[in-house]
């Protein structure tokens, strides 16, 4: 288990981290993508603030404006194109596309028949409690008894059967569903998807709570992070996006785009 002792990251996410997911040790060389001119990405537009539907029509997000600076970093054109979650691998293996923005699981299952890049980002697990509640750090001791929100049949409700025995689940239909019952009090803290409760706490409706404890990263039921996805006959590519993203995060590019899309940190 993977918690707030054992963070990748600081722990404290009150205030606005930029995590740097990108070796430093690393010393990539840019790889020659001989004629290729061009980038297609395409992604669904229902995974925000990753990638989700603009207002003036298009995709809007932190993988969109990722994708454009990937592109301006290898020198090649870029187009992002929305598509039906259920079409993406089909568009990218029919080659009507070369890469897949982040909503790919990454884990041993997709990896069969899918490339990643390295990760961009990671997905992890957060409890979040009322701004008044005393329990600022939440760990199997300090919730024991305590009632415990949670997606039913969700990877976190697992986590939370193997790992906080001693904590009372309360399972809920949908994240709407859990928050409301936080702001409500009839839990003492909700467990989910730490990107989902970030942006939830940014917004208006969010105000009343904030995070306790720290991320939760165990790839087994959380996944091994955010990447971009690509067909597995195109190293050449992968090795591209490894580059560039590389560069993105020593420029610091990829910390200007967490900050402006994470204000209260995921991690």
């Amino acid at each position: 288990m993977l918690a707030a002792s054992s963070c990748v990251v600081p722990c404290r996410a009150e205030e606005p981290f930029t995590p740097n997911f990108s070796d430093p040790q690393a010393r990539l060389e840019k790889p020659d993508l001989g004629a290729r001119q061009s980038l297609r990405f395409i992604a669904d537009d229902d995974f925000p603030p990753f990638h989700s539907a603009a207002p003036g029509g298009g995709l809007a997000g932190f993988d969109v404006d990722l994708a454009r600076a990937v592109c301006e970093t290898l020198k090649l054109s870029c187009t992002i194109q929305a598509r039906r979650y259920d079409t993406l691998r089909e568009t990218l293996e029919k080659g009507e596309a070369d890469v897949i923005l982040g909503s790919i699981r990454v884990d041993a299952k997709s990896r069969e028949t899918l490339d990643f890049s390295q990760p961009y980002a990671r997905a992890p697990a957060r409890f979040a409690r009322l701004r008044q509640s005393p329990l600022v750090e939440a760990t199997p001791e300090t919730l024991r008894g305590k009632f415990v929100g949670v997606i039913a049949k969700s990877a976190h409700e697992a986590y939370l059967a193997d790992f906080f025995k001693a904590a009372t689940r309360k399972p809920y239909p949908s994240l709407e569903a859990l928050t409301a019952a936080l702001k409500a009090g009839e839990i003492d803290v909700a467990f989910a998807d730490g990107t989902a409760l970030s942006f939830w706490l940014q917004s208006g409706d969010g105000q009343c709570c904030a995070f306790s404890g720290g991320p939760y990263l165990e790839s087994r039921y959380f996944g091994e992070g955010i990447a971009f996805a690509l067909k597995k006959d195109d190293p050449a590519l992968r090795q591209a996006l490894d580059y560039a993203l590389a560069q993105l995060f020593a420029r610091g590019v990829a910390a200007d785009l967490y900050l402006k899309y994470f204000p209260v940190s995921v991690y």
